[in-house]
């Protein structure tokens, strides 16, 4: 019954901007230590983007620093990523993370492609 579903990934021009959402079920966020966003480019190394604490407070990859902003919404249960100014080195497929207590719980993946 936990999942999370991300959406809002597809082709984009560079210096475009993408809204990135990450819809959770089954899963109270209201009980969740860390929200965030992490990602993995063609033939590199997975990384992490973006994460928002319960104090709202939000941490971002030095990479991505004043061009991307994370977002939290309890009501609707989602976690937003909204990416500006993107750079074809951001193309990669983009994971919501949730970390609970006990486990950890994670998304299936939308793939953001930044190109002429």
């Amino acid at each position: 019954q936990e999942q999370l579903v991300e959406s809002g990934g597809g082709l984009v021009q560079p210096g475009g901007s993408l809204r990135l959402s990450c819809l959770a079920s089954g899963i109270s966020l209201s009980s969740a230590q860390t929200l965030g966003w992490y990602r993995q480019a063609p033939g590199k190394a997975r990384e992490w983007v973006a994460r928002i604490l319960w104090d709202g407070v939000p941490r971002y990859l030095d990479s991505v620093k004043g061009r991307f902003t994370i977002s939290r919404d309890n009501a609707k249960n989602t976690v937003t990523l909204q990416m500006n100014s993107l750079k074809p080195e951001d193309t990669a497929v983009y994971y919501c993370n949730v970390e609970l207590i006990l486990r950890t719980v994670w998304g299936q993946g939308t793939l953001v492609t930044v190109s002429s």
